[in-house]
């Protein structure tokens, strides 16, 4: 249960990161710049200690595909992005994989 705590953690930090990325404007502004840089450092060592209790793949797949939500997620609430229908389908396909992976899949953890 603690790996999968701090694999929230990473995406938590991964979504921030990517949402002061924008922000950033090409790495012109310091403050979201260095917010990003941090985010992405704090993120990956995260992963890098889930990855010693659950397979590589499980958590890249939960990593990314949760991350992708949030990050549309973020966007849409705070940036005015639009989500269309297939955006949003697409996105309700990525959220039930990593449920069946969760559920289902015996590859979750060793």
């Amino acid at each position: 249960m603690y790996a999968f705590a701090l694999l929230g953690g990473a995406i938590v930090a991964e979504v921030i990161a990517t949402t002061a990325l924008k922000s950033s404007d090409g790495f012109t502004h310091l403050l979201p710049s260095a917010l990003s840089v941090l985010g992405y450092c704090i993120s990956f060592y995260l992963l890098s200690l889930v990855m010693r209790s659950i397979p590589t793949g499980v958590v890249y797949a939960i990593w990314s595909g949760v991350g992708i939500v949030l990050i549309s997620l973020v966007a849409w609430l705070l940036q005015g992005q639009k989500l269309d229908l297939a955006a949003i389908a697409g996105m309700a396909m990525i959220v039930g994989g990593v449920i069946v992976i969760q559920l289902f899949s015996k590859t979750g953890s060793h």
